[in-house]
């Protein structure tokens, strides 16, 4: 006796708000059709688009929650898509889980690093897709209750504030991903604690299983942005064999401090903290001997 599969999961959505909308850019028909059927059941309203041009089309008509977005399409492919969608977003990055048969790891960073919050490989489970977007939906649009703000994090010239979202660096915004962003404040939180990089999945992505190199990319694309020298970093330091830890600018917050001690121009930042900001260029250094000199008043020449 045949049985019916069993329904999917309903997401958690506002249970007086509208369903969110979901695009499935899919050009198989039969993939296409399982993956709206799902999402429909599942409380989602969803539209399909076959192709590259008519995904960004329906991007900008339909205005979509998430994308699950296909890599193999004819006009223009799913990368191309991702890169386009992410250009023309002036708001919040919409969340994109990335549905493809091309399931090699290089494959799969280059859709991480493209701004991919997920990534699928085919065949897959139905049931699985729809509790990974949920997933994905849950903590795109997680925000702290209103009546107990979340206080901005800070490490140095760098701030986080969870409540609005936003963060900086030395009074410049800093343009993160929904996930880069959550990924950071989770870690200022921690500071000096090294996380794994499956501790990181559970945490951050709320994920029980997944592809770690989903981790290794965010740290990447998340140290290009808040590092001096993200080939040397000095926040997200890497622990070898155990994972990533979050290290505090005390040292650097000192010389800040001191130089703003010592009368020099200090810039607004976004969340209302004052930055050094430069001054003059420094002068000619002093001949040897001029009362001037480091020698002259450290008490004898330098070792």
């Amino acid at each position: 006796m045949h049985r019916a599969p069993p329904p999917p999961p309903s997401p958690r959505v506002p249970p007086h708000g509208p369903p969110r909308r979901v695009l499935v850019v899919e050009d198989d028909p039969t993939v296409a059709e399982v993956v709206t059927g799902y999402l429909s059941r599942a409380g989602y309203a969803t539209e399909h688009a076959a192709d590259g041009f008519a995904a960004l089309d329906r991007a900008a008509s339909f205005r979509p929650h998430l994308v699950v977005l296909d890599l193999m399409l004819p006009g223009i492919d799913g990368l191309e898509v991702c890169r386009r969608l992410r250009r023309a977003e002036e708001g919040p990055a919409i969340p994109v889980v990335m549905l493809t048969a091309r399931g090699e790891e290089a494959d799969r960073i280059l859709g991480l690093e493209l701004g991919a919050d997920d990534y699928v490989t085919k065949p897959f489970s139905p049931r699985e897709l729809v509790l990974r977007i949920g997933s994905v939906l849950r903590r795109a649009e997680s925000a702290p209750p209103a009546a107990a703000p979340a206080p901005v994090l800070r490490s140095g010239d760098l701030g986080a504030d969870p409540g609005g979202r936003r963060a900086e660096r030395g009074g410049h915004e800093l343009s993160l991903t929904s996930r880069e962003f959550d990924l950071l404040v989770f870690l200022m939180r921690n500071p000096g604690r090294v996380f794994s990089r499956e501790e990181l999945l559970h945490r951050v992505w709320g994920w029980e299983f997944g592809d770690l190199s989903t981790v290794t990319v965010h740290v990447r694309r998340l140290r290009e942005k808040i590092e001096d020298d993200p080939a040397a970093p000095r926040l997200v330091t890497t622990v070898w064999g155990a994972g990533y830890r979050f290290d505090p600018m005390d040292a650097d917050r000192a010389e800040r401090a001191e130089a703003a001690m010592d009368g020099g121009p200090l810039a607004e930042g976004l969340f209302g903290v004052r930055h050094q900001a430069p001054g003059p260029a420094p002068g000619p250094l002093p001949a040897p001997g001029s009362p001037d000199d480091d020698d002259a008043t450290d008490g004898g020449p330098r070792p």
